[in-house]
């Protein structure tokens, strides 16, 4: 099975500039998740949306790199059946003319 996240919006500190330091920007996260169904250990969606707006809102990351990383280890240690994991985050907002993002792949 694959569970999709699209466009989860979550305002938070992130980035290194010193705006971005202190004041909330919005950011966009898809999650597309490959995991091993049984009838007893399914994913809820709600669940992880709520576990990247956590990690996101309380680390305060400066690079979107490291967020990318901090929300798969929260990911992968709390749903160790998923077997592939993409993120994305989004910056709608950060250059005027363009939406930046930062996404990648992992095989768990």
């Amino acid at each position: 099975m694959t569970i999709h996240i699209e466009s989860l919006q979550i305002d938070t500190i992130i980035g290194l500039l010193d705006f971005e330091r202190r004041t909330r920007q919005r950011v966009y996260v898809d999650l597309e998740a490959t995991y091993l169904y049984k009838k007893d250990h399914f994913i809820d969606y709600a669940d992880l949306c709520s576990l990247i707006e956590r990690e996101l809102t309380i680390s305060k990351y400066e690079l979107l790199e490291d967020a990318l990383i901090g929300i798969k280890d929260k990911i992968s240690i709390l749903y160790p059946n998923i077997e592939v994991l993409r993120l994305k985050i989004t910056k709608p907002d950060i250059i005027k003319n363009a939406s930046v993002a930062l996404s990648h792949k992992w095989e768990l």
